[in-house]
């Protein structure tokens, strides 16, 4: 039995932040590789890579300690860890810029073009 998209869309809606940050990537996997027959191993390989994104654990404890950060119930050590966690994400963000980059040269298109093409947005604070 094959479902709608309306259905689809529907029971998507109803998971878990979690568990949906887990399908987006195994969404964006199975796109990659529908796409991966007309792409050269290079480009392959970067948009895989581009796909991976945050690990859902990693985003889901993020928003946790910012939620306790706002409710001003955040301890010392949980701080700490914010940060760490934060500068880890800020560090996955660089390389995946970096394999942008490395897109659009390989395809000889300006990195907004390649984001265009991907559907990137920009971060609305740049």
């Amino acid at each position: 039995m094959q479902a709608s998209t309306k259905q689809l869309l529907n029971a998507i809606a109803q998971m878990p932040q979690p568990e949906l940050e887990i399908f987006i990537d195994q969404v964006l996997k199975l796109r990659a590789q529908r796409q991966a027959p007309s792409l050269s191993p290079a480009e392959s390989q970067l948009l895989l890579k581009l796909n991976q994104g945050i690990p859902a654990d990693l985003q889901h404890r993020f928003h946790e300690l910012v939620a306790k950060r706002q409710a001003l119930t955040l301890s010392e050590v949980e701080h700490a860890e914010l940060i760490q966690i934060g500068d880890c994400i800020e560090q996955l963000d660089a390389e995946r810029i970096e394999h942008l980059a490395a897109l659009a040269k390989l395809r000889q298109r300006s990195l907004r073009e390649i984001m265009q093409d991907l559907g990137i947005q920009p971060p609305a604070c740049v």
